[in-house]
């Protein structure tokens, strides 16, 4: 197969709808540019891809998590234009003019998103799947109207479930970010 870059990627055999073993684009795939993280990936893909396996199987930003894949976890949320979406309900071509963020593209190992440091700091995860929905839902919530209490908080975050419970520990960790500890 021959070398792909990120400025030229081609869509990677995930089924017989996306791609072949030689990396030609299956019939019917569109061509489309996604900006992610700051960077223009051109690509090739079939219209139905969504967003989600798009980020994880063509462009192996694998930090969003496939949990549910009906939008009912919150484990695939990712920023689109800073407002915050469920990437396993929308599909790769809506996204082709708007800046895509990832938990990849919010902070760095030594350099960590105010967020993402109150997180290890609050120990608000267990299991860790997630961890980086459940980040990218609090960074977007800063944006947001969102009223004072923990009660208010835990309402704005209702959209991403964790099955070991560290809820108690993430509205701590959202609630220092804030200026509210």
């Amino acid at each position: 197969m021959a070398a792909v870059t990120s400025e030229n990627r081609v869509a990677q055999p995930v089924d017989s709808l996306v791609g072949s073993e030689s990396g030609a684009a299956a019939e019917g795939a569109v061509p489309l540019t996604l900006r992610i993280n700051g960077t223009e990936h051109r690509l090739r893909l079939d219209p139905r891809t969504t967003l989600l396996d798009c980020l994880r199987e063509t462009v192996a930003l694998t930090g969003t998590k496939k949990g549910c894949d009906h939008g009912q976890c919150g484990a695939c949320t990712v920023h689109v234009d800073g407002r915050r979406v469920n990437s396993c309900l929308s599909l790769a071509v809506m996204h082709e003019s708007e800046e895509i963020t990832t938990i990849e593209g919010v902070g760095q190992p030594g350099a960590l998103h105010p967020m993402q440091a109150a997180f290890v700091e609050h120990d608000a995860y267990q299991c860790g799947y997630c961890t980086s929905g459940q980040i990218m839902s609090a960074v977007a919530l800063l944006k947001e109207p969102c009223g004072p209490n923990d009660a208010d908080v835990r309402e704005c975050m209702s959209g991403n479930i964790c099955r070991c419970g560290a809820y108690p520990n993430i509205v701590a960790a959202i609630r220092q970010v804030r200026g509210k500890s």
